[in-house]
């Protein structure tokens, strides 16, 4: 069966993050690739700050550092940017719904409207490579000799976009191939998180102070969440 209607414009999007979860870890780098009518018509990347101290395997595994993100912008000044270049395209990544997942939070906190479809390479290749015994991008790329620099945003990007046109070209004909290659609706809910509170600010330097303490995190970048998770830390370790 031919698949009639490939999707043939759309923006590969990935994130390098400090954790896996949306709600607790900070995206460190963002990188996008646009494709239109099958070419490549531009790209995006930029570093992001985090506002917390990398742990070490996320140093190892990226090779991004504390001090290289010092510098760099804060989810606030560059998710406008990244949206517009975004605009209204379909996404395109590797589990894609990881990706989408930081951005909608970052979205969401800036009260940014973002809903978008996705395809995704990762729900490709487990419905028709399930002989392989790992369907990671890194798999992926080496199984299909795609050059790929794993775990940076732009470089992920690119090989993804490789990989796409791969599992095009190898399983569109499948009976089953218009549903599993089709754009579907990203879903992912969370609630706006408000800001750390002058009282929260003020009650955590003075725990600082007091325990004589120095601190990694950027206290005037924490939500109001992540202020009362760091302040019950310092007090279960140090006391009041």
């Amino acid at each position: 069966m031919e698949l009639l209607h490939r999707t043939d414009s759309y923006i590969c999007i990935d994130l390098e993050t400090t954790g896996l979860n949306p709600k607790l870890d900070k995206i460190i780098e963002i990188g996008a690739v646009r494709v239109e009518a099958g070419k490549v018509t531009g790209t995006f990347e930029s570093p992001v700050n985090p506002g917390r101290p990398l742990e070490e395997r996320i140093v190892e595994l990226t090779g991004l550092t504390d001090k290289e993100l010092r510098t760099a912008p804060d989810i606030t000044e560059i998710l406008p940017v990244v949206m517009e270049f975004l605009g209204e395209s379909v996404l395109l990544g590797h589990s894609v719904l990881f990706d989408y997942s930081f951005l909608k939070k970052a979205a969401v906190n800036q009260k940014i409207l973002f809903e978008r479809k996705g395809i995704d390479t990762l729900r490709i290749a487990r419905r028709y490579l399930t002989a392989l015994e790992s369907r990671s991008l890194d798999f992926l790329c080496s199984y299909y000799k795609i050059p790929h620099r794993a775990h940076r945003a732009l470089e992920d990007a690119k090989a993804t976009c490789a990989l796409y046109d791969k599992l095009w070209e190898d399983f569109h004909g499948e009976e089953d191939a218009e549903k599993i290659f089709a754009p579907v609706s990203l879903n992912y809910q969370v609630k706006r998180e408000s800001p750390i509170t002058p009282a929260q600010k003020e009650r955590l330097y003075k725990l600082l102070v007091r325990h004589k303490l120095i601190t990694d995190y950027d206290l005037s970048r924490l939500t109001k969440n992540e202020a009362s998770r760091y302040t019950d830390l310092i007090l279960a370790k140090y006391g009041r």
